[in-house]
């Protein structure tokens, strides 16, 4: 048998027990990392415990939807429950991204329980070098 000291985590269980879990018309949200590296923009989802079948992204115009869902681990009838605090249900997070994305060109990788989507920058989004031309006009001042 566990127990537990801490009286804020039993708030916060509480808490997750009255609001319940996600369903797919009310989700959870969830935790993300997003960052620029070099020329990809990097959004990392927390997503433990959930297989990469139970994850759905999409892409629709600019916004980048991930939803995720956390099932229970199947159970047998000898085993009798002490403690069970990892939420389960559906979770989500929306993301409005800017044009300079290319998301015809995500890629996503799932491991150690985080999720992470490389989106590329736009090769017109990219600074790039302008050349100044030398017209044929000119003179030169002399004074």
């Amino acid at each position: 048998m566990l127990m537990r000291t801490d009286p804020f985590r039993e708030l916060d269980r509480l808490a997750q027990q009255l609001m319940g879990p996600g369903t797919w018309s009310k989700p959870s949200a969830m935790p993300m990392d997003a960052y620029r590296e070099g020329d990809e923009y990097v959004v990392a989802f927390d997503l433990p415990g959930v297989t990469s079948d139970a994850i759905d992204i999409d892409v629709e115009r600019k916004m980048l939807t991930v939803r995720a869902e956390r099932r229970p681990v199947t159970k047998t009838d000898d085993v009798q429950m002490e403690l069970s605090e990892r939420p389960l249900g559906v979770f989500s997070r929306q993301i409005v991204l800017a044009d300079t994305l290319a998301t015809e060109h995500i890629q996503a990788e799932y491991e150690a329980g985080v999720l992470t989507l490389r989106i590329p920058i736009a090769e017109r989004a990219k600074p790039r070098k302008i050349s100044i031309g030398v017209g044929s006009g000119q003179k030169e001042i002399s004074g």
